[in-house]
């Protein structure tokens, strides 16, 4: 089986699949996409019009959402498992994925805000809480893990977190969290080594057309 991915360069979420997909050894072709160009294929494969969205080149159903889309993988292509064996190290991965997300959320929020005539002082200020609570947070459970994988072996939690450290660094390189927590920083760094995340690190993206 052959996917094709639709993914924005620097997006977290995507990267977490191409990630994932790397790790088990998938076939599947990146097709880059800005999701609120006009030119766009993103809205024929997602009624949401977000990304990712991974096609099956067999005319299956689309997968859209980056959670969904790792937990279908894990049920489409079990071996090698991302997701702990225990349920507790389980939901604590998803745990980590959440708060992970939740960063890049806020740095999203915040890039959308800054695009307004008058962006809202407060509105910021409060997606930036989020933001450096989550890496906060973050740095905490990677101190716990004593700078190794989060749940005792790579998998879900750590290509989460690494992928929102990574797209910080792109988009968001004012939080200055290497700084701030050296032990996240040495952590990433030795991520970023990995085959998976060599080949997918994030870069900008042109866009040419206004965001509405």
């Amino acid at each position: 089986m052959s996917y094709t991915l639709l993914s924005a360069t620097p997006s977290p979420y995507a990267r977490k699949v191409r990630i994932a997909l790397l790790e088990k050894g998938v076939p599947f072709t990146l097709r880059t996409e800005v999701p609120w160009h006009e030119a766009t294929e993103t809205r024929q494969h997602n009624p949401l019009e977000k990304l990712p969205v991974l096609i099956p080149e067999d005319g299956g159903e689309p997968v859209y959402e980056s959670r969904f889309i790792l937990e279908w993988l894990e049920h489409r292509h079990p071996t090698p498992r991302l997701l702990p064996e225990d349920p507790a190290l389980a939901i604590e991965a998803r745990r980590i994925e959440v708060v992970a997300d939740g960063v890049c959320d806020a740095g999203v929020l915040l890039f959308f805000e800054e695009q307004r005539p008058e962006p809202s002082a407060p509105w910021m200020a409060r997606q930036q809480r989020k933001l450096d609570g989550g890496v906060a947070w973050l740095a905490r459970r990677i101190e716990a893990a004593g700078g190794g994988f989060l749940c005792g072996e790579f998998g879900l939690a750590d290509i989460a977190a690494g992928a929102a450290l990574g797209w910080l660094t792109v988009r968001r390189p004012n939080v200055r969290w290497g700084e701030r927590y050296p032990v996240l920083s040495d952590w990433a760094a030795r991520l970023e080594q990995r085959p998976s995340f060599a080949a997918t690190r994030p870069v900008a993206q042109s866009i040419t057309e206004a965001v509405v």
